[in-house]
């Protein structure tokens, strides 16, 4: 139990305090504005640092990239698994989404003043080409410093890290620079998390008691409907990959190994602290030692199944809360991007995803703070999906990899030895 309160301290803390501050805000209704400033400098301290989180984190992690062990055909068919059960899961987001509405608020207008910055709900006439070039390009380095261009900065950040990459021996003492400035604003979030609880518990209150307790029911909401969509899809999508990757003999292996992964993923909320034992439950499970080896790794950075749920979620929350239209497909890319590419971010990728979501749908950036509540009430299970979607992977790769008796074979040669 002592190990439990540990490892969810910071969840609980954070959550305890949106719990203060939902009663503050039911109690006293529209009074709570005056604390409104103690949240707003939160989200503005959170605002400041992403731009220097996103360029550092991204252009080190690449520069200090050593070569992969795998050879170009098992890394292709990760790459491939990864994408098409990350599409999956973004529709079975979306479908969840459209049966149900997340939030809802009849006073938008409202809304907008409380966050004062204009909601741009309509599409640019502008050429897609065109739109893509300004998107992921500016024609001036001062403007990559800005939350404006926060696409361009990741292009730019994942160029210089390769550049870094490929001139190793004569850019070593540039990439320690990087890595020191880097530090520094990992220090920098953390001392951030520790008025975190003040922040969002501030933000809350003000929330609450300026929307009255349909907001809060909200949020009660969306956690009941993740937590049961992640549950249905622990059971039901890994169940299903199992059996096409090994049949029967790959449903039995999975669901007598897994549990391990499963539990040290709830039990730690993280994908990363998870690695050692979801490697081990993979080749337990008959995984080839050098496809377990890649794919767990390559997965916590750029698979996660209930990350990407996640998203559409935060996607679809705003959706309904500012009542716009926005296109499945759409919902669908801006899930992918601000997953697949932006959590590789080992420590607040979180919040460059947010702010990602945010900026591409054109709402205001004060959002953030409703985004980061609903990532901290569905951060267990998606941490679940997100650790033991990668096993599964794995054994979807190699079944490509090595045929469909891959398993068979595989416990031959144990039984062999």
């Amino acid at each position: 139990m002592k190990k439990f309160f540990k490892n969810y301290k910071s969840t609980l803390i954070l959550l305890g305090a949106i719990i203060v501050g939902t009663i503050v805000g039911l109690i006293f209704g529209e009074k709570t504005k005056i604390l409104s400033p103690f949240g707003d400098l939160f989200l503005n301290l959170l605002l400041v640092i992403i731009i220097p989180l996103i360029f550092l984190t991204i252009s080190t992690s690449i520069g200090r990239m050593e070569q992969p062990k795998r050879i170009g055909k098992i890394l292709a068919v990760i790459i491939g698994v990864f994408l098409v059960t990350s599409v999956i899961s973004c529709f079975v987001g979306i479908g969840t989404t459209k049966m149900f509405n997340l939030v809802k608020l009849s006073d938008t207008e409202a809304i907008k003043e409380v966050l004062a910055e204009e909601v741009v709900a309509e599409e640019t006439s502008v050429n897609f080409l065109e739109r893509t070039v300004e998107a992921i390009s500016v024609n001036d380095f001062s403007k990559i410093l800005t939350r404006d261009n926060m696409i361009a900065c990741i292009v730019f950040a994942i160029l210089i890290g390769i550049s870094i990459n490929l001139t190793k021996g004569k850019s070593d003492k540039f990439l320690e620079v990087l890595e020191s400035a880097n530090h520094v604003v990992q220090g920098f979030i953390k001392v951030i998390m520790y008025y975190a609880p003040i922040g969002l518990g501030c933000y809350f209150a003000t929330l609450v008691g300026t929307f009255g307790g349909e907001i809060a029911l909200g949020y009660g909401k969306i956690f009941i409907i993740y937590t049961v969509v992640a549950v249905l899809f622990y059971f039901i999508f890994y169940s299903l990959y199992a059996y096409i990757a090994a049949g029967k003999r790959g449903f039995k292996a999975y669901w007598s190994n897994i549990l391990p992964a499963t539990l040290t993923s709830i039990a730690t909320c993280s994908s990363a602290a998870s690695i050692p034992v979801n490697t081990d439950c993979a080749k337990k499970i008959g995984v080839p030692e050098e496809i377990a080896d890649t794919t767990i790794p390559l997965g916590t950075s750029f698979h996660k199944d209930g990350s990407i749920i996640g998203s559409v979620f935060k996607i679809m929350f705003l959706v309904n809360l500012f009542n716009a239209d926005v296109s499945t497909f759409k919902v669908l890319g801006i899930a992918l991007l601000a997953t697949l590419l932006v959590t590789a971010v080992p420590i607040g990728g979180g919040t460059i995803s947010e702010a990602l979501i945010i900026s591409m749908l054109g709402f205001p950036a004060s959002c953030i703070g409703m985004l980061t509540i609903i990532a901290t009430i569905i951060d267990p299970p998606a941490t679940m999906l997100n650790v033991v979607g990668d096993s599964a992977s794995s054994m979807l790769v190699a079944r490509i990899v090595d045929g469909k008796n891959w398993l068979k074979e595989k416990t031959k040669l144990k039984r062999s030895k």
